[in-house]
């Protein structure tokens, strides 16, 4: 928690950047950043149900996650949404002989349908929102599963009350003075707490299956009733 004092207080005059906007600047060196995550990315794969035939991949990027999905499973066929057309690009480029479909839009904004994944799957992006938004968002995704599909989260989680609150705090504090519209998604970590992820998941209509601690904490929820 010291550190992360220590970094709030030194960045503290720095504003915040749109979400798109963010990942652009830093698309060359994004999956370099993001290589401590590989064994992560290696057990998310590896818990990914075998009898998946589609699946739609929530903040995709520039497709980490698919990489090690494919490699197990290249038939598997992807939907991935993403407000960032550069990563978009950039996935498309790495994987233009797979079954793979791309969106550019806001995932809040997009038509999951009903009864039509047999997984829904996101790393790292979820924990730029707040839980009322979060809350609806599952729902969707609970509804649009098939019967015995999963939900499958790999995501930064705060490690207690007085860091999920603080972070909050600076996050909500950042926009108001910075007069940030609320339709305005920008990049700042609010992470929630295990417990209070999971009762987030719950409260969805989602059962809470597994969960697997690592570099990043991976929860695999099932349907279950509304």
């Amino acid at each position: 928690m010291q550190n992360l004092k220590q970094w709030l207080r030194d960045t503290a005059d720095t504003p915040l950047e749109e979400m798109s906007d963010f990942f652009t600047k830093r698309l060359d060196d994004y999956e370099e950043h993001m290589s401590n995550w590989e064994e992560s990315y290696r057990i998310f794969a590896e818990n990914l149900p075998l009898r998946c035939e589609n699946i739609l991949d929530l903040g995709c990027g520039t497709g980490l996650e698919l990489d090690k999905i494919w490699q197990i499973n290249p038939q598997i066929e992807v939907t991935g949404v993403d407000l960032c057309a550069d990563m978009l690009a950039k996935l498309l480029a790495k994987h233009h002989d797979k079954p793979l479909t791309t969106i550019c839009e806001d995932y809040f904004q997009y038509e999951f349908g009903y009864d039509k994944w047999d997984a829904v799957i996101s790393f790292e992006s979820l924990h730029h929102f707040l839980p009322e938004r979060k809350r609806e968002l599952y729902r969707k995704i609970c509804r649009s599963l098939k019967e015995q599909g999963v939900f499958i989260v790999g995501d930064y989680i705060a490690c207690c009350d007085e860091e999920e609150e603080l972070l909050r705090t600076v996050y909500l504090d950042k926009r108001k003075r910075s007069a940030i519209p609320a339709d305005c998604y920008v990049h700042f970590d609010i992470p929630l707490t295990l417990e209070h992820e999971k009762e987030l998941l719950q409260s969805a209509g989602f059962v809470i299956e597994k969960v697997l601690d690592g570099n990043a904490t991976i929860l695999i929820a099932g349907k279950g009733e509304l």
